[in-house]
């Protein structure tokens, strides 16, 4: 049964995330400063932290790092903050996803489904299955599963979506700001050609998903960045 911290100074909230969360049969702990969250993430060791940012000791940002400086926790954050900047400031911090309030609870428990599901390791996945196709990322192919698309031939794939897939699957499930992919395949400079992602991401898309335009496994978050669903 996974632990979960909930991190909120609004009562109500913290209320019904805990009725539902132990409706669901996960055991919970809450917190609603920063200091009491860090306390409870030492003590409790939670599988994963749902993170309210505006708390009234200390940003969500900084407590976001500090979580970080100790482990690898899986963090959502919780927040009203809408704009862009603040959704990509916290993942740069290392959320692993962010959802902004109000929200559905199922899309949360969703979200909370897929983070718990990464390994606790940043290492890649050596195979994936993606649509009808297995990625073995350590042969570098991209074949048919077995059983589908008998005679179907290799899929290729440019040395660019290798480096994309290959960071995709290193996070399963969490979610990567465009700006640190871009920054990573093309390099320091490129971070707001979000364009070239869009493109690339397209591709890939076409390639190996069933239905390229409802995309099961390579998700867009529209001006935040993209995640891989296993």
């Amino acid at each position: 049964m996974s632990q979960i911290l909930i991190v909120d100074d609004e009562p109500q909230l913290l209320r019904a995330l805990r009725i539902n969360l132990r409706a669901r049969q996960y055991q919970v702990a809450t917190a609603d400063t920063a200091a009491a969250a860090l306390d409870a993430a030492e003590r409790s060791r939670p599988d994963a932290v749902l993170l309210d940012l505006g708390l009234p000791d200390l940003d969500g940002v900084q407590v976001i790092h500090r979580l970080r400086d100790r482990g690898q926790v899986p963090i959502i954050v919780l927040s009203g903050r809408s704009g862009a900047d603040d959704k990509i400031q916290a993942l740069d911090a290392g959320a692993d996803d962010y959802v902004t309030k109000p929200f559905l609870m199922d899309e949360l428990f969703a979200r909370l489904r897929a983070v718990l599901r990464r390994p606790g390791t940043a290492a890649p996945l050596a195979r994936a299955v993606i649509g009808d196709h297995v990625v073995d990322l350590t042969a570098g192919t991209v074949l048919p599963v077995s059983g589908a698309g008998q005679g179907e031939a290799q899929v290729r794939l440019t040395p660019t979506e290798w480096k994309i897939l290959t960071m995709l699957l290193a996070s399963p499930g969490r979610l990567l700001p465009g700006r640190q992919i871009l920054r990573a395949v093309w390099g320091p400079g490129h971070e707001e050609r979000g364009n070239y992602l869009r493109v690339y991401l397209a591709g890939l898309r076409r390639k190996l998903e069933r239905d390229p335009a409802r995309p099961r496994h390579l998700i867009t978050e529209p001006g935040i960045g993209y995640r891989y669903e296993p």
